[in-house]
């Protein structure tokens, strides 16, 4: 009885491997589109990172920056330029990389502990930094 169990168990395990060498293989991430700020090969899961930092810091969703696809508006056409509050946070990072490289870039080369500026250190989750 054992033995036919066996033999049951080790022919299921061969159809598995054997099936599982046709199923497809998975579709690597799409390539980001129209990155004008952050690196062009940034992998998803940076890319990710950055975009949750950035609703964290501003208080807000994907939609705030990112206009609606044209023929599935429940989509995110992230390419489009369409919206203006995508400039405004590419203008918004390139004056933050200024100011850290200026004021920072220095002091952390010496090796000493200094903070850099983000979103979060004016926006305080809010749209409109501090005044």
């Amino acid at each position: 009885m054992n033995y036919k169990k066996t033999i049951v168990m080790g022919l299921l395990a061969c159809l598995t491997i054997s099936l599982s060498a046709f199923m497809p293989k998975a579709e690597p991430a799409p390539k980001a589109k129209n990155l004008k700020v952050l690196p062009k090969n940034i992998s998803k899961e940076e890319l990710d990172k950055v975009m949750d930092d950035f609703k964290l810091a501003l208080g807000v969703r994907c939609s705030h920056c990112h206009a609606p696809m044209k023929d599935n508006p429940r989509k995110m056409d992230f390419a489009s330029d369409e919206k203006p509050e995508k400039e405004i946070a590419r203008d918004m990072m390139r004056m933050t990389a200024k100011i850290n490289k200026k004021y920072f870039h220095k002091a952390l080369a010496e090796g000493k502990t200094i903070t850099q500026i983000a979103c979060v250190t004016c926006h305080n989750g809010k749209t409109e930094p501090a005044k």
